[in-house]
Formats: C-alpha cells, sequence, structure tokens
C-alpha cells in the first residue's frame, strides 16, 4: 500500500483510478474542483488478488506486474490531479474487492468527503461499480458522502466549465 501527503485537515475528494477514459475524466474534473475548493485529492487503485491457489509462484509473478501497473496508473492520474489541482494527491493502493475496499477506506479516513466516479458512455453499463453504487448507494460507505458521477462523454472543455 502506497500513502502520501497524509492530512491536513482539508476534505479529500476521492478518486478510483482504473485504466479507463471516464476515470480520468473524473480525476481531471475532480482536480479543477479541489483547486477551486481548497479540498485534497486522494487517489485509490484497488487491484483484485489472483486467483491460483496452488500456483504460488505464477500468483507472485501475476501480482508483482499489477503492482507495477497499478504504479505506474496511480502516477498517470497524480500528473493529471496535481496538473489541475496544484498539489500532488494521496496515492493510495490496495489489494481487493474494489467496493469493500472503498469501503474501508472511507471508514479509515473521516476527511474524504466527496466520491468522484467516471461513468461510461457505454449504452449497456455505465461501469460496475457505477452499476453497483446506483443500486445501493450506502454500499460504499456507512455515513453520508455524496457521490459526483463525472460522464464519461463530457470534454475537458465542458469540465472546466462545470467545475467552476
Amino acid at each position: 500500500m502506497t500513502e502520501t501527503n497524509a492530512g491536513d485537515g482539508r476534505i479529500k475528494f476521492l478518486v478510483v483510478a482504473s485504466d479507463c477514459d471516464e476515470a480520468r475524466r473524473a480525476a481531471f474534473f475532480a482536480g479543477r474542483r479541489a483547486r477551486n475548493s481548497n479540498a485534497r485529492v486522494t487517489l485509490l487503485h484497488v487491484m483484485e488478488p489472483p486467483e491460483f491457489g496452488h500456483w504460488a509462484s505464477v500468483a507472485e509473478t501475476m501480482r508483482i506486474e499489477a503492482e507495477e501497473e497499478s504504479e505506474a496508473l496511480l502516477q498517470e492520474f497524480a500528473a493529471e490531479v496535481k496538473a489541475q489541482s496544484g498539489e500532488d494527491p494521496e496515492l493510495i493502493k490496495r489489494e481487493g474487492e474494489a467496493k469493500e475496499e472503498i469501503r474501508t477506506l472511507i471508514s479509515e479516513d473521516e476527511h474524504i468527503s466527496f466520491i468522484f466516479l467516471g461513468v461510461s458512455e457505454e449504452e449497456k453499463s455505465p461501469g460496475p461499480l457505477v452499476s453497483a453504487v446506483a443500486k445501493d448507494p450506502s454500499s460504499l460507505s456507512r455515513r453520508p458522502i455524496p457521490i459526483v458521477f463525472v460522464p464519461g462523454a463530457a470534454s475537458r472543455d465542458e469540465l472546466r466549465r462545470l467545475a467552476g
């Protein structure tokens, strides 16, 4: 797990970093909103654990590769957030199921006050996490936290305008 720039008392915007365009738009928008509202951005990337059981060496190789990919993805997102907000975001890597890791992180960090999720442009599904949250909004937190759905179809110019 990587954690940087922990708590200075300001509210935090949580962005779930994943390798898709809509998540990148959510990071862009959260960075812009953070700059305009004196908030911090926390980037979370959740790696799913390999399921190889008795193939321990294969699982360990997969875990190392996933860790490297996670670090690269977080660094890409961090560069975007810094470009928009002017500050380095907090970076967190976890291994497990995304919804459960988000819930755990929110319970651990009382400063997380908003969740920014990118919504896929695909007609069939807005994305697995967005779909799960839409069915049960309280599934991510026991305390009330607004969830900002960032449309994947929104252009950067539209998101700049909306960020204020």
